[in-house]
């Protein structure tokens, strides 16, 4: 299953992927892309918005060599934050 963090991060995207993100004082550069999927904000209400807010959640290989794991990125079309979902040992 994995540890829940969710908390902010900072990614460096190229084509609207993650490549780099920055966790904990630390660099991550992402190896592979395992898993892309979008869902619906839940708060999202048709009178507040125009648009469909959306997450885009990115399960990726990231590290660097002879230490990688798996991490759960979410970006948020609304506010444009990256958020570090999960992380798999």
């Amino acid at each position: 299953m994995g540890h829940v963090y969710g908390v902010p991060v900072a990614v460096t995207e190229h084509e609207g992927r993650p490549v780099r993100f920055v966790w904990q004082r630390r660099f991550y550069n992402v190896r592979h892309i395992l898993d892309h999927w979008i869902t619906l904000r839940s708060d999202w209400s048709p009178r507040a918005q125009e648009h469909l807010p959306q997450r885009a959640h990115w399960r990726v290989e990231a590290g660097s060599p002879g230490a990688l794991g798996v991490y759960e990125l979410q970006h948020d079309s609304a506010s444009g934050e990256w958020l570090l979902a999960r992380v798999w040992d």
